[in-house]
């Protein structure tokens, strides 16, 4: 648990303490910050509808708890757990964020945000005020296939994020969800060299699609992507 830091809770207004925006939680992982021990509150809601989620369900699902219940549990995890990770669908584009973050922070979690890159003002703004700890950073995929990939038109806010995060001192890594029937092995190609320009030299995490998942669009089986199917000009490429 970090105890550095930690910021002080003076004009943040406790109301949202009786919104609920989170859908549910895991209590326990370590497989979600690297080396530390942590809980991940999902957020429900999301401003891309990717057809490979396999979280429909927190997507098109409502807030199940309200903050202030979470509150309760976090209270319990202190010296337990090390962090705190935010996820979802998308944690960054509920407007509690910032503050729910605050107080997770004053109990002395470290915080890390799973964000699909859509809001670099938010980011930005968590950056500034030291309350994030570590990011991971969805790259969704090329220019040409974002909106066809995610519904959605945020690829220039991704490039954003990825320019704040990359300025900054706040550890962070770039990954892709893989599946062959959206991408294929010289996309994975294009977007490492789009990282490489950009002047990434972090370890790049590639997740194949886990076929028989309950996913927001029917798909059919990915064939996986491994490490001889990719040109390896960046530092270090992880298939998941």
């Amino acid at each position: 648990m970090n105890t550095n830091n930690v910021p002080i809770l003076e004009n943040v207004n406790l109301d949202f303490l009786n919104k609920k925006a989170i859908h549910s939680f895991t209590p326990f992982t370590l497989l979600d910050y690297p080396d530390k021990s942590a809980c991940i509150l999902w957020f429900a809601g999301c401003n891309m509808k990717c057809d490979y989620c396999y979280n429909p369900e927190i997507v098109f699902g409502k807030g199940l708890f309200y903050f202030s219940e979470i509150f309760s549990f976090l209270k319990t995890r202190r010296n337990l757990l090390d962090a705190v990770v935010f996820s979802g669908g998308e944690c960054l584009i509920h407007k509690d964020i910032i503050p729910i973050i605050k107080l997770a922070k004053s109990l002395g979690f470290l915080i890390k945000v799973d964000t699909n890159g859509s809001q670099p003002k938010v980011l930005e703004k968590l950056i500034k005020e030291k309350l994030i700890d570590y990011v991971a950073l969805d790259f969704k995929g090329t220019k040409e296939k974002f909106f066809a990939i995610t519904k959605s038109d945020f690829y220039s806010q991704f490039i954003s994020c990825f320019e704040l995060l990359q300025k900054s001192t706040i550890p962070f890594e770039i990954r892709t969800t893989y599946h062959s029937s959206l991408l294929n092995p010289e996309d994975i190609a294009s977007m490492q060299n789009v990282l490489v320009e950009l002047g990434y030299d972090k370890t790049y995490f590639i997740q194949n699609f886990r076929n028989y998942q309950n996913t927001i669009a029917p798909l059919p089986d990915s064939q996986s992507i491994s490490e001889k199917d990719i040109n390896q000009n960046m530092t270090k490429i992880i298939i998941r």
